[in-house]
């Protein structure tokens, strides 16, 4: 079967199907668009077609295009990629370009044939670049539907027409939230603002009736007709000069100038703007050209896009039968229960949410409660809605309601004990099959299972705080946890439309093992005297989205002086960080135990707003007199991260650099546009890295020896994808 199908009826609309095979998803391949090419050539050229319709066979119309048409672009091409994309981009604008004209004369702009898109759910990217070049867009009323153009949440931008045709349809400051932000409307929200032109209850009925009646007037767009204006005015003109100069401050205020795509959108924009429409598409095709090239980019959507999706689509599940969740017992009903709970009833599962009091699970089973009033507030949650899922949910003290669950999710508190306690008491009724998971941040699984009589179905899944909004799931593998456990645990994590990695059990398994070390070096750097406002601004520069002094007061500073204890009394002599408990325990004496509190490395007022960093903390650590280049404390923070990921590569803790780098984007946010940890040490090459640590470590001692992986890739003038890149665990390599 062809991705595209084409059928004239007797009503003389041709109707071109976009229906690709085996995929639950229209995306676009070079192929594809071949396709869709002739048969455009196609209904132009017959004197029987009055007008086309190009609609989904799929209940949504296309989910973008084939990321991997890029890869094929650049190999093809040879010593040349960049023109190899380039011109690429250009024969995919020629194709989108025909549709739009139409087959009308250039010169009068009549004889073209109507060509409208008939929508039938979500439409994104490429999905919705190719509607924009119709001449009129029509979409099923739809709510679930999304509309819009993600494409810079990837590390790229709108390059097939989207970002010069929304420009100019809209204008540059009403375009912005949808190409920079990569806003996504539904139907109802797409039409309000301008993006498509009907909602209707059948698109495709509704699109041959317009073509069949369509005027030439209809089908030329604002841009191709004589006297146009761009909308807000074009960069030369009063109203738009400010528009230019007041983006161009947002981008940069917002991406720290380390997202290219941002700003070579931006650049497009404002370069085709000044030139006629077809020359605004060439411009449009190089700035997207750069992006493409430039590793930032690569490594984005490879991190984002490419490998998110294969981890979510079970990448390195173990080869069991389905382990679906019917029903899942939550224990306990604090924040991280309440959660669990919530979005497990969300995605239809049926849950046993269990405190040891009632009113405690009561209110456990309130969070959802409030969470959908917010979305009925919002219109994106029905009445019926909320009480389908609070339907599911049964909030108990009675252990004896978690006999039909398939999968246990304690999380209770982080005291060995209290988890024992709960285990014993669960597993004296569930059924004998039943999987049972511990939800914790730095507790060893291994550990932890002892408390339990399977420890081959006991299994460690931590959740980020808050559940309901942190896209990734830590699966943590006992030395005892067998594979249908593993299994159910990412099976779950798929139900919830969650991005799963699986670790071994180690020390703060992986995410905590790389962010307590940025933690921490940002405060050695106060006790050193480093300007702290130095420190968090060195941080946002480089991408991470909080610096190190703002996340500890977010997390709490007791939380950390907890942590730091627990850790001292498991390695004793070896034990590496005093200069940073001699900080935090120095604050948490003095009551500043952050947020909560109102006070921390920064000040609050009364509602708990931050208002800046605090004069106590640069009082009691001065600042010294020499501060050290911008580029130095970036190496420090970085680095403090990048290796303990890699460190935990070379253990066999993290088995596959993909996790490493979706988790660390993912869980704490380590800078997006390097596509995480590994991906930014082959952007810098291993050589170079190896320069910093041996540089760092000469200053600052041992945590900042480079592991003998990276200096063997070094020596070897490897990189960690070149080796690594399918999925090979470090130990097996």
């Amino acid at each position: 079967m062809a991705d595209f199908t084409y059928e004239l009826g007797t009503d003389g609309v041709a109707v071109i199907t976009w229906d690709v095979p085996e995929k639950s998803m229209n995306v676009m391949s070079l192929e594809g668009f071949a396709l869709l090419d002739s048969f455009i050539d196609k209904a132009l050229a017959d004197d029987a077609v009055k007008g086309v319709v190009i609609t989904s066979g799929k209940p949504d119309f296309a989910g973008g295009m084939d990321l991997n048409v890029i890869a094929k672009m650049k190999e093809d091409a040879g010593a040349e990629p960049a023109k190899g994309l380039y011109e690429g981009v250009m024969q995919m604008h020629a194709v989108l370009r025909k549709i739009e004209r139409a087959g009308m004369d250039p010169k009068t702009l009549k004889g073209g044939k109507p060509i409208a898109a008939a929508l039938p759910g979500t439409a994104l990217g490429i999905g919705l670049e190719l509607p924009l070049s119709t001449h009129r867009i029509f979409a099923a009323d739809n709510p679930k539907a999304k509309i819009g153009l993600p494409e810079i949440m990837v590390g790229i931008f709108p390059g097939a027409g989207g970002t010069t045709r929304l420009v100019r349809k809209m204008g540059a400051m009403v375009a912005a939230p949808f190409l920079l932000e990569g806003k996504l409307s539904d139907p109802k929200k797409a039409k309000a603002a301008g993006i498509i032109d009907e909602v209707v209850d059948d698109p495709v009925a509704a699109a041959k009736e317009w073509v069949l009646n369509a005027k030439d007037s209809d089908i030329v767009k604002p841009w191709d007709a004589k006297g146009y204006k761009m909308p807000g005015g074009a960069p030369y003109h009063p109203a738009g000069f400010m528009t230019f100069v007041g983006a161009s401050a947002m981008v940069h205020g917002k991406t720290m100038g380390v997202y290219p795509a941002a700003k070579a959108l931006l650049s497009a924009v404002y370069e085709g703007a000044l030139v006629p429409f077809d020359q605004a598409l060439s411009i449009e095709a190089r700035w997207f050209t750069n992006v493409l090239m430039n590793p930032s980019s690569s490594a984005m959507i490879r991190s984002l896009f490419i490998n998110k999706q294969a981890l979510e689509k079970g990448a390195n599940r173990p080869s069991v039968p389905d382990q679906t969740v019917k029903k899942v017992g939550v224990l306990g009903a604090g924040m991280m229960g309440a959660g669990i709970a919530l979005v497990s009833a969300l995605a239809g599962i049926q849950v046993v949410l269990i405190d040891a009091a009632q009113d405690a699970a009561d209110r456990g089973k309130a969070y959802t409660e409030a969470y959908l009033d917010k979305g009925i507030a919002r219109k994106k949650v029905t009445p019926e809605k909320k009480d389908a899922v609070l339907g599911l949910i049964t909030a108990t003290t009675d252990y004896a309601a978690l006999e039909c669950c398939d999968l246990i999710v304690e999380a209770v508190f982080e005291d060995p004990k209290v988890k024992a306690d709960v285990t014993a008491k669960a597993e004296a009724v569930i059924p004998e099959n039943a999987i049972f998971a511990t939800n914790t941040s730095t507790l060893p699984i291994t550990s932890l299972a002892k408390a339990s009589k399977r420890p081959e179905q006991f299994i460690g899944i931590h959740f980020f705080s808050p559940v309901e909004k942190m896209l990734l799931v830590e699966i943590i593998k006992g030395r005892e946890t067998g594979e249908v456990a593993v299994a159910k645990a990412l099976d779950f994590v798929r139900q919830i439309k969650k991005t799963p990695i699986v670790v071994n059990d180690e020390r703060f398994f992986y995410a905590n093992r790389c962010i307590i070390p940025y933690i921490n070096e940002g405060i050695r750097m106060v006790a050193e005297g480093v300007n702290p406002t130095l420190i968090e601004n060195a941080a946002k520069m480089v991408g991470m989205p909080l610096g190190p002094l703002q996340l500890v007061d977010e997390t709490s500073i007791d939380l950390g002086v907890k942590i730091a204890k627990a850790t001292r009394a498991a390695m004793g002599e070896a034990y590496p960080d005093d200069a940073v408990d001699e900080v935090i325990f120095w604050m948490a004496d003095q009551g500043r135990l952050g947020r909560k509190t109102k006070s921390g490395f920064y000040d609050y007022d009364e509602a708990g707003k931050r208002q800046g960093l605090s004069e106590v903390v640069t009082g009691h650590y001065p600042e010294a007199t020499d501060q050290p280049d911008l580029h130095h404390v970036q190496h420090r923070l970085l680095m403090a991260q990048v290796l303990e990921a890699v460190r935990a590569f070379e253990a066999g803790v993290l088995e596959d650099i993909r996790e490493g780098d979706v988790g660390a984007i993912l869980g704490w946010g380590f800078a997006p546009w390097s596509g995480g940890p590994f991906s930014w040490l082959d952007i810098i090459g291993a050589g170079r890295a190896v320069e910093i640590c041996d540089a760092l470590e000469a200053q600052y001692g041992a945590r900042f020896n480079a592991p003998a992986l990276l200096r063997d890739i070094a020596a070897k003038g490897d990189g960690f994808y070149a080796r690594f890149g399918g999925g090979q665990a470090a130990k097996a390599a």
